[in-house]
């Protein structure tokens, strides 16, 4: 394996030295800020041996070398170039000077809700094993295992307290992602979300309760009445918040002298966004929130089978834009308003379909390379992560991609009709169901067929009709 010679190949393809504004690698991925990604010879960069695939997302051109390999390309490839090893973040800022305005926003909540996804994944799962314990039906008919295993209740109880305390404190983990992405102290967006959630506020799930009784508690701040109400499970709030928190932290800090910053700053900052998150910004946010949790769920109840349709086609596309990223918000918004997502479920047939296709690709090629990439691909997309089969399989050859789209959206409609709901975000693959209400196990495992056998089928009928 000569990675020095397939450093410079990678360099000559992507438009040489001089079209690289800067450079880094994660694991598996050599990462380019590329000043003109018009210059990339495709064809000449899928020619180099150790390349299984490349992508382009959120101003970043990104080459799949895989795991140990890509270390040793990078290096060669600073040897050779003398490019300035990027840290990631000094990749991301390069990125971000070529992104329009809803490019950016969208990677703003990208870059907010990726940090604090791992924990929500985890709680998901954790979920999900909580389910199978207390889901009626799923080994005794009519009762659940704990009912036939009192040993386990308290297991149960246990592993469920811990999997709702990511989705319990969710607006403390969003304060902490977005006060560090808007510039500010990371512990202070901590503490903003957890004020935000206080015991002593009313809880948000039960709002609805106490605004039809009649007894949702208020502050009277000399003559105005604030409702005295937590914000439980919300998204709007925390992240309008704590944007206000950062850039008041910010205004102070290049202000108030070093000597008293500490007794200035943090307090100034968390009592001004405090009183202001709750007279202004936590009403009319949390307002808005609600209103698209309505006009969403109005939407999916009164068209179910349209909604299902249209959401599993255009979700690959979002990712290739990179605005998949916007609906983790909605997810959220959704499991914390109404304690369940019927979104989510199509995301996980998305993947599958995108696996399936990749898969059927690795059965009728010939080409040894594409055979491995796929799949290698296929597996990772049935795992959750989609980016290889979509990036260096299915839009490669394009039609997988398009028979992916048409299993996903029938089978997103199939599960949306059927009331498929998740009450929390998993992985997004196979192991999904565990993130499923046990009662939707069944419809979803037919979503899950339909995701694994149309886009196999379609791509190798295709394939196999294109080449007679």
């Amino acid at each position: 394996m000569n990675t020095k010679q397939s450093a410079e190949q990678i360099v000559q393809a992507i438009g040489g030295r001089e079209n690289i504004a800067a450079a880094t690698h994660c694991v598996t991925r050599l990462r380019f800020a590329l000043k003109d990604e018009g210059k990339v010879d495709k064809e000449a960069l899928d020619n180099v041996d150790l390349v299984k695939g490349f992508f382009s997302t959120n101003g970043q051109f990104q080459v799949v070398i895989g795991q140990g390999t890509v270390d040793k390309v990078y290096n060669d490839m600073v040897d050779l170039t003398g490019v300035g090893r990027a840290s990631k973040q000094e990749m991301k800022d390069e990125a971000a000077k070529k992104l329009n305005t809803l490019q950016r926003a969208i990677k703003t909540l990208a870059d907010i809700f990726i940090p604090i996804l791992p924990a929500i994944v985890t709680a998901g799962l954790l979920m999900g094993i909580n389910n199978v314990l207390t889901g009626k039906d799923i080994f005794y008919a009519g009762k659940a295992f704990v009912d036939v295993h009192a040993s386990w209740k308290d297991v149960a109880d246990i592993i469920n307290l811990i999997a709702n305390t990511a989705f319990t404190f969710l607006p403390a983990l969003i304060g902490w992602s977005a006060v560090k992405k808007f510039g500010g102290s990371e512990l202070l967006g901590v503490v903003l979300g957890l004020i935000l959630v206080h015991p002593a506020l009313l809880n948000a799930w039960s709002y609805g309760d106490a605004l039809a009784k009649g007894t949702i508690p208020h502050w009277n701040l000399f003559g105005l009445q604030v409702q005295k109400i937590g914000y439980q499970g919300q998204v709007l709030p925390v992240l309008f918040a704590s944007y206000l928190l950062a850039k008041i932290e910010v205004a102070l800090n290049k202000r108030v002298p070093d000597a008293f910053k500490m007794l200035v700053v943090a307090p100034i900052a968390l009592l001004v966004t405090g009183f202001l998150s709750f007279i202004v910004i936590g009403p009319i946010t949390f307002a808005i929130g609600q209103a698209i949790t309505h006009a969403l769920v109005a939407v999916f109840g009164s068209f179910a089978a349209l909604g299902g349709l249209i959401y599993g086609a255009i979700y690959a596309p979002l990712v290739i834009t990179g605005m998949h990223h916007t609906f983790l918000a909605v997810d959220l918004q959704l499991i914390g308003s109404t304690g369940g997502t019927f979104l989510w479920p199509i995301l996980a047939l998305s993947n599958i379909a995108q696996g399936s296709a990749a898969l059927a690709v690795m059965t009728i090629t010939k080409d040894e390379k594409v055979k491995g990439l796929s799949l290698t691909s296929a597996i990772s997309a049935y795992l959750g992560i989609t980016e290889p089969a979509m990036f260096g399989v299915n839009l490669r050859f394009r039609y997988p991609f398009i028979c992916a789209i048409v299993g996903s959206a029938i089978g997103g409609m199939f599960i949306t009709m059927n009331k498929v709901l998740a009450p929390s975000v998993g992985i997004g693959g196979l192991p999904a169901f565990l993130s499923i209400f046990p009662r939707s196990w069944g419809p979803f495992f037919i979503g899950m067929a339909i995701a694994v056998v149309i886009p196999f089928i379609l791509t190798f009928v295709y394939a196999k009709v294109r080449r007679k």
